[in-house]
């Protein structure tokens, strides 16, 4: 398969291409139905299940469901019980503290030997899970692979961006493989664990629990550009040969149950269908910029968005900033100071921040609450008032935004965490007072 992407070489897995599409995939050749999706006898006795990620009655543009055909039906043949996680919070948060400051913090440390899911710790939350309206930020740090395990989120989709150390993600639609410089997506209430392919890993977590994640609109832009649906792919049916136990660990409403099955939920022979998961290559992003004068807003690098019901503003918009150009004349190009009606967490995957000559670090991450005045360090602002006007090409750096139209309510606990940078405020000391 042609690919162009800096992960290419990284990942031997077979993909279709595209968003958003009507895909269709078998792993044994013959088991997808024709014309039809539930026939009174599937081949092999499979069982024909439906995965609908909207209501049946969505408009058209909208419906998202797939149709599966399993060894065994995914009914629950053992009843759930609490399961105890409490570090991964779910909105609304009773205890949630909403903090003005502009708040950074170091990479988290590892906290003892733990996956995916259990390493997972929330920064902060906004909205209601129940009421599918809002999201959650979260960071993962883990040192074990989900051995015997499956989770299932029934509160929202999870966007996964690893920033070290490699997974191996198996889906109930096959597999997806990420690194440092890509993200995943895995639909809200498809079964899935995670494989390390390092000794650790360490990254971020999106779990948008309002409408599903789409491309934003190009508008002016015209029919091409940002990110281009054909670099989006999406598994290819596998299933596992062995039948053997597993746990399956579902939140719901922010409770966690778990029940022990016969059987492994990795069993989808074939399927079809628009709801599904996916990765992306960040660095095949096609970013947008000035060519004359003035930068534009952050906004021209929005991947994918969450709408809101309010036109132009999203509960969430996924934006990154990989490798390009800066060419806008008499400009100030770094990040410029503002403040913002949205909230902006921020993570650096690789390289360094424009924006940040010192500080922050990949791995780390900085949280601007609504109308939280931020931008350059006082070193960048003089590199950025001072460079020559020439084209100059941006290298070797990753970082991206969550931003959300409502307030982050921070879990209390990462407000004492060794890694929160009490000395962050300092970078913006030092600026001289204008001479008038």
């Amino acid at each position: 398969m042609n690919q162009t992407g800096t992960n290419a070489v990284r990942d031997n897995r077979n993909y279709m291409h595209g968003f958003g599409h009507q895909f269709e995939s078998e792993a044994v050749a013959g088991t997808l139905p024709t014309g039809m999706n539930s026939p009174r006898q599937l081949s092999h006795g499979l069982y024909a299940e439906q995965l609908s990620g909207t209501a049946f009655t969505s408009v058209r543009s909208e419906n998202r469901r797939t149709w599966l055909y399993r060894k065994r039906p995914s009914i629950n043949e053992v009843e759930q019980q609490h399961h105890e996680n409490t570090r991964w919070l779910t909105a609304p948060l009773a205890s949630g503290v909403l903090d003005p400051r502009t708040l950074r913090w170091r990479p988290m440390a590892l906290r003892g030997e733990q996956d995916f899911v259990t390493s997972m710790c929330t920064v902060g939350a906004n909205g209601s899970a129940p009421d599918q309206v809002g999201c959650a930020v979260h960071i993962y740090h883990a040192s074990q692979s989900m051995e015997g395990t499956a989770f299932c989120n029934s509160d929202g989709e999870l966007l996964i961006v690893p920033q070290q150390g490699g997974l191996d993600i198996q889906t109930e639609l096959g597999w997806l493989t990420i690194h440092p410089g890509e993200f995943a997506v895995i639909p809200r209430g498809l079964c899935f664990r995670v494989i390390l392919l390092e000794a650790t890993a360490r990254g971020y977590v999106l779990e948008n629990y309002g409408p599903m994640l789409r491309l934003p609109e190009l508008g002016p832009i015209g029919s091409n550009g940002l990110a281009n649906p054909r670099d989006f792919q999406c598994p290819v049916a596998a299933f596992d040969a062995e039948d053997s136990d597993c746990l399956i660990i579902t939140k719901f409403g922010g409770r966690f149950w778990s029940r022990k099955m016969p059987c492994t939920p990795f069993n989808v022979v074939a399927w079809h269908g628009n709801l599904v998961p996916f990765k992306y290559d960040i660095e095949r992003f096609n970013v947008f910029g000035s060519v004359s004068y003035d930068s534009p807003d952050p906004s021209i690098s929005t991947i994918l968005t969450s709408p809101s019901s309010q036109p132009g503003t999203a509960y969430i918009d996924f934006v990154a900033f990989p490798t390009r150009w800066q060419v806008a004349e008499n400009t100030f190009r770094p990040p410029f100071f503002h403040r913002n009606v949205m909230t902006e967490f921020m993570g650096l995957v690789y390289g360094i921040y424009e924006g940040k000559t010192d500080g922050f670090m990949p791995g780390g991450f900085s949280l601007h609450s609504c109308m939280a005045p931020h931008g350059p360090d006082r070193n960048t602002f003089l590199n950025g008032t001072n460079e020559p006007s020439v084209p100059n090409k941006l290298t070797g750096t990753m970082a991206f935004m969550f931003e959300t139209k409502l307030p982050l309510y921070l879990n209390p606990e990462v407000l004492v965490w060794p890694e929160l940078d009490g000395n962050y405020t300092n970078c913006w000391k030092g600026f001289e007072p204008a001479q008038i």
